[in-house]
């Protein structure tokens, strides 16, 4: 776009009044259009690429993207103008449970259930509706500004995606890394799937201990045993003493009576019991809990299921059969009571798993699942961050992420859902073989039987989440895509998915391309309200972007995130805060066209003709004190300091360049002396320029109009250099001198303030 104008441009190219709602349509459909968000590889240039934490495509914008978005918006059109080849990779997620609900609801609207269509009919009216309702964020993070290369947007089921997770699937299980086994497992009633341990959320909770009299078998005597789920108790199998435990070292008998079932049951003595809980006596009910289970292993003793996948106790149960498990957890009660075997109930407080999607109470199980071993992918993941391949930052988390990969457990990435990547596992029906492939096979590969029926499980949506940095990019072919952005060069996400995501991704990353998916991750804060609350729409203090943008417009959205993201401090947001940055983006916007009406189309202004020696003190001023901005601005940048890059530009921009400089220059721009209007056209005209330029990455919408009505033949300010400081522009004794005068002048209004002159 090209200037024709002489003088006086800011009446024809910059309004009155900032109206942003206009600005921010018409630039981001020419953004679009011109293909400006564009991932080039162009040699001899570096590379700098993200990919997009991609949102569930059943969601909407929340503060979270908001922060999120910005965040890594600034970074990318950052490294735009300092000319590397960016890709910022967009994408959204399957999200399997919850898309699934949302589609359930959907048919029960119409009085049907999934069951009713079966399973491929479902599939279909799930894509059906990812078609028409889904993704509708994609549209939202365009608002937000985000100069993601939209043309390269990926699903995480669409074909090239689903290939790769198929391709992994069957390389961890012929490398024996993926293993189907009988295990407990976290199981939602209401979703009807298994949940890893990461999408368990234990809440505290007061609760009941129950003592129960175990009797032996012979005699009048009894153990009493401790335990929070009585209704369990109908599948123990043993009682477990620890074998230095005193108060049992003299039993007088190696088993008790099962009570309510009457069955003989062993005491095992097991290092594993803790002696301070409860009595020191543990029921041991293999079926219903992971260290009983691990304690039944140990013993070789059997496991008994007493509930069903609904939470309903099954015929294992006897005279329960049917009941819910808290129902049965009344009647269990009551019957111990009347039998004389309650001994005493404690008030107690305990951790309570719940489900992180519906937040029903989670059902450990056991159950014949799918596997990842992981703790040889996690060796490599913790070797990356203690060497320095992955920086992770506030680098606080580092102590976290180590204790939790130490620690790590087989992860169960088998759901039973019917939305997502269908495990690529086929059983023989003639032979019983068990086949897993990348392909679809068409015989058995031991009897060459044809009748093959393939797994009915889907696998948990992170484990395609965690191929997402180089199945984006077009693996397992070698794309030129993928030696060009691969490694990517930060990943910026929220704290709460790093082991969700972040560890998964590392591992997987590192298994497959031998290189670590990204070399740092930002781990920013929560977004929470004023008060510092968690935001909810039980509390009714949930602030929705979409209708903050149509209030204050979006850089001012963008500008209040950035300034507030603070590494490893939660973000405290009220609209008071947003309103005062809508200030300042109006406050560039009069300083513009304060500078248009005297900024001249024919002048040269270019920063290299500039002798700041040669200027009044309020030049060097401000050209020092430009020059100051723009290094803490990098260094800020580089460090992730988002918080301070915001906090710099603000101060300068508001108190610096508008509240002094531009006073000070008025007598110059309204004088007589047309050398000094030449000087000051020109220092005004390259700081404005600057200034512009710096803040875009934050607050791009403005920062394109203002730098479109800019006097000269002009591209997007999108691929314009950022600014980098000029030497001979740093004046220490200018800053003392300004400085000096400005106390003085703020002495004097002080005075005159105060006295009333």
């Amino acid at each position: 776009m090209t200037k024709s104008s002489e003088t006086n441009t800011a009446n024809a190219d910059l309004a009155k009044a900032y109206e942003f709602s206009a600005v921010e349509r018409k630039w981001y459909e020419f953004w679009e259009n011109e293909k400006k968000f564009r991932g080039a590889m162009v040699e001899g240039k570096p590379s700098y690429s993200i990919v997009i934490p991609p949102p569930n495509v059943t969601g909407v914008l929340h503060v979270g993207h908001a922060l999120n978005n910005t965040l890594q918006d600034v970074l990318i059109r950052y490294k735009r103008m300092q000319g590397f080849n960016t890709l910022w990779l967009p994408g959204t997620d399957h999200a399997g449970i919850a898309t699934q609900n949302v589609v359930e609801r959907q048919l029960a609207s119409e009085n049907i259930s999934r069951h009713d269509i079966g399973r491929e009919k479902f599939v279909e009216r799930v894509w059906q509706w990812k078609e028409e309702s889904g993704g509708k964020i994609i549209n939202q993070l365009k608002r937000l500004g985000c100069s993601c290369d939209w043309d390269r947007e990926r699903f995480t089921m669409d074909e090239g995606l689903s290939r790769a997770v198929r391709e992994v699937f069957s390389r961890l299980y012929h490398e024996g890394l993926i293993y189907k086994g009988d295990y407990i497992i976290n199981w939602c009633p209401r979703c009807h799937t298994a949940l890893a341990d990461l999408e368990v959320e234990h809440e505290p909770t007061d609760g009941k201990l129950y003592h129960i009299r175990y009797p032996f078998t012979q005699g009048d005597g009894y153990l009493v045993v401790a335990t929070t789920r009585p209704e369990t108790m109908l599948g123990d199998t043993a009682v477990a003493v620890h074998p230095s435990d005193e108060r049992y070292n003299s039993l007088p008998e190696k088993s008790v009576i099962l009570p309510l079932v009457n069955k003989k049951i062993p005491i095992v003595f097991d290092a594993h019991v803790e002696r301070e809980f409860g009595t020191g006596a543990l029921k041991v009910t293999p079926a219903h809990d992971l260290n009983d289970f691990e304690i039944a292993r140990r013993h070789d003793l059997p496991a008994l299921k007493v509930m069903d996948d609904s939470g309903a106790m099954n015929e294992e149960a006897g005279i329960y059969k049917g009941l819910d498990r808290f129902e049965c957890r009344k009647r269990v009660l009551a019957d111990l009571e009347e039998q004389g075997l309650l001994e005493k109930v404690e008030e107690y407080q305990h951790g309570v798993g719940h489900c992180y999607r519906c937040q029903t109470v989670v059902e450990p199980t056991l159950s014949k699942q799918w596997f990842v071993s992981v703790k040889p992918l996690a060796e490599k993941a913790i070797a990356a961050v203690k060497e320095g391949q992955t920086k992770i930052h506030p680098q606080t988390w580092e102590n976290t992420f180590f204790d939790w990969m130490y620690n790590i457990r087989d992860w169960c990435i088998s759901r039973q859902i019917w939305w997502g990547h269908q495990i690529p596992a086929w059983t023989c029906e003639e032979c019983g073989e068990l086949i897993v492939s990348s392909e679809d096979p068409t015989q058995c590969t031991k009897c060459h039987g044809s009748n093959l029926v393939q797994e009915t499980d889907v696998l948990d949506t992170w484990f395609s989440s965690a191929l997402w940095p180089f199945s984006t990019l077009g693996w397992p072919d070698n794309t030129d895509e993928l030696k060009f952005f691969y490694p990517t060069s930060v990943l910026i996400t929220s704290f709460d998915i790093l082991f969700f995501w972040v560890a998964r991704m590392m591992m997987m990353g590192l298994h497959f391309m031998n290189e670590i998916p990204f070399k740092d991750v930002y781990l920013h804060a929560l977004v929470r309200d004023s008060q510092g609350q968690k935001m909810s729409k039980s509390k009714g203090n949930v602030m929705d972007p979409l209708l903050v943008m149509d209030k204050y417009g979006t850089d001012a959205l963008r500008f209040t995130m950035t300034a507030f993201a603070a590494q490893g401090r939660d973000i405290r947001l009220s609209e008071d805060r947003i309103e005062g940055y809508r200030y300042f983006i109006n406050k560039i916007w009069n300083a513009a066209r304060f500078a248009l009406l005297h900024i001249r189309e024919s002048e040269p202004y270019a920063a290299e003709e500039v002798v700041a020696a040669e200027l009044s003190l309020p030049h060097q001023w401000i050209l020092s004190r430009t020059n100051r901005t723009i290094g803490d601005v990098h260094q800020a940048l580089n460090d992730y300091r988002f918080n301070d890059v915001a906090h710099s530009l603000y101060q300068f921009v508001w108190h610096e360049f508008c509240d002094w400089y531009l006073e000070w220059i008025k007598g110059d721009l309204y004088g007589d002396d047309e050398q000094a209007q030449a000087t000051g056209r020109r220092v005004l005209f390259m700081v404005l320029e600057i200034i512009v330029k710096l803040l875009h990455p934050i607050t791009p919408f403005v920062t394109e109009e203002i730098w479109s009505a800019l006097p000269g033949s002009r591209s997007s300010i999108m691929t314009e250099p950022f600014p980098e400081t000029v030497g001979g522009w740093q004046n220490e004794d200018a800053d003392a001198a300004a400085n000096l005068v400005m106390g003085v002048i703020t002495g004097l209004r002080n005075i005159r303030s105060e006295t009333g002159i």
